[in-house]
């Protein structure tokens, strides 16, 4: 039988979250996700552009930088996204999450616009650090919403997937790199631009279609906007309902408290370090581990290869194709046992396999048993699961603190999470390979591993189970 219809006939607005829950899966969800989730796309391919174009930017007919003024660009883009992770992220709770996510990616298009026409060191520095702030201020803005919008029964499954659309994006910039550098289409000299440029075109597309994301009911609630949240979960409800005909009647629970506001940043950290200890300390571990391993593993790829196994410098970005392949993969297929298997037990099995592979491998990889084949598809099963491990990270960050804090929370986690991957692994790997010992490149494979045998170890014992729950009721669990 068919549930009777509920599109516009509830006044009760701080039911809202059990009238989002409720809801099928629909033409209105898919839109959300796609213009929202493409966040992750858009790191992908300016984390593998920058690489992938490092190079070519020495050449006289480009930039003619030298291999450290390389690394100091992306050592600055990663400081730019964790410093707009921390100022978008209190501006995401404070003002609202369509706001920041329309103004951060505004200031990714500028940016990434300008640095197609850098002339030099200083002007590429600048261009790659506010491209920073814009994608870091993304995170906390698409994951707020996201997971606010999304129903609780998918909400783990479609969480992970987004997160591993960085590898669509990290595909997208390896083949970019390798069409338009080739000689016979723009060639190294204009092709670096062009690549660029396409990045911004890319996201003037994205602004057209995230207009038409609402702002969260959830957050208008918490901010005593009633009218205008009670106006919005309307319209959703009546247009889930032209594709279904009716809706099913919303279940009890997930009340939000109205006019709540944003918290100071002292109440804040006294959630998180009082009240929430345990969730906080399972969340760094994760954020840190899997910054960690990431970038340990990504901005040393083609050094590992070219180092080790002899890889044409040309040849790099097609290796990077299979890598990215598993990454995507695996949150798509383990994502939906996020929400029947749960988050306990998933996040645990994930990130001990992954502390485990990375273990195996590395030890594989110091005894030179392996060829550029090998290590690939070595690396390539191993993030099929790491990047399951890394995307539950993010999923959970997002959705085990109290709404009137989750931006910022996400924010915090991220900053200390990509600082620390973002800076000290790829400085240690770096200085690690250049020594050519395949026994100290090991080494640090194995500090990867028991940051995520630690992870997991936690996880373990103190994750939130979180599955098919509202928001709601997962910030008033016990911690």
């Amino acid at each position: 039988m068919t549930a009777p219809e509920t599109t516009g006939n509830m006044s009760d607005t701080s039911g809202i979250p059990a009238r989002l829950d409720r809801l099928p899966w629909s033409r209105w969800h898919w839109r959300v996700v796609m213009a929202l989730g493409i966040a992750w796309i858009l790191d992908g391919l300016e984390v593998t552009l920058i690489g992938s174009l490092g190079s070519v930017l020495e050449r006289q007919d480009t930039l003619g930088l030298t291999a450290a003024q390389v690394g100091w660009s992306g050592s600055l883009y990663i400081a730019g996204a964790v410093l707009g992770a921390l100022v978008f992220g209190r501006l995401t709770d404070r003002l609202g999450r369509k706001k920041l996510f329309m103004i951060t990616l505004a200031v990714y298009m500028v940016a990434t616009l300008a640095t197609a026409f850098s002339t030099g060191f200083v002007f590429l520095s600048i261009c790659r650090f506010i491209t920073g702030l814009g994608i870091g201020g993304e995170y906390a803005a698409i994951n707020s919403a996201i997971d606010e919008l999304i129903p609780a029964r998918v909400r783990g499954r479609v969480s992970l997937a987004i997160n591993a659309s960085f590898w669509i994006g990290a595909a997208l910039g390896a083949g970019l790199s390798l069409v338009l550098l080739d000689p016979a289409v723009l060639g190294p000299a204009l092709g670096w631009r062009a690549c660029f440029i396409l990045g911004a075109v890319l996201a003037v597309a994205i602004v057209l279609v995230r207009r038409h994301v609402p702002e969260s009911p959830r957050w208008l609630m918490m901010h005593g906007r009633a009218d205008e949240a009670q106006r919005i979960i309307e319209d959703i409800e009546a247009e889930v309902a032209r594709q279904y005909g009716s809706t099913p009647p919303p279940a009890s629970g997930g009340h939000v408290a109205a006019a709540a506001g944003t918290p100071p940043m002292r109440q804040v950290l006294h959630v998180l370090l009082h009240r929430y200890r345990r969730r906080s300390i399972v969340v760094l571990a994760m954020m840190v581990a899997q910054a960690f391993v990431y970038n340990a593993i990504f901005f040393t790829y083609a050094l590992v290869l070219t180092r080790f196994y002899q890889v044409p410098d040309h040849r790099v970005a097609l290796y990077i194709f299979p890598f990215a392949l598993g990454n995507v993969l695996g949150p798509f297929l383990l994502g939906p046992l996020f929400d029947s298997v749960g988050r306990r037990r998933m996040i645990t099995l994930t990130y001990l396999l992954s502390g485990i592979g990375l273990a195996l491998t590395g030890y594989a990889f110091m005894q030179g048993w392996l060829t550029a084949f090998s290590q690939t598809l070595c690396w390539t099963v191993l993030f099929f699961i790491a990047s399951t491990a890394a995307s539950s990270a993010y999923l959970t960050v997002s959705e085990v603190f109290p709404l009137e804090m989750r931006a910022v929370a996400i924010s915090i986690f991220y900053a200390i999470g990509t600082g620390t991957g973002g800076f000290i692994a790829p400085v240690l790997f770096g200085w690690l390979i250049e020594s050519g010992n395949r026994t100290s490149v090991a080494i640090g494979y194995a500090i990867g591993a028991a940051l995520a045998l630690l992870a997991g170890w936690l996880a373990r014992s103190h994750a939130v189970d979180a599955e098919r729950k509202s928001l709601e009721d997962v910030a008033s669990l016990s911690d």
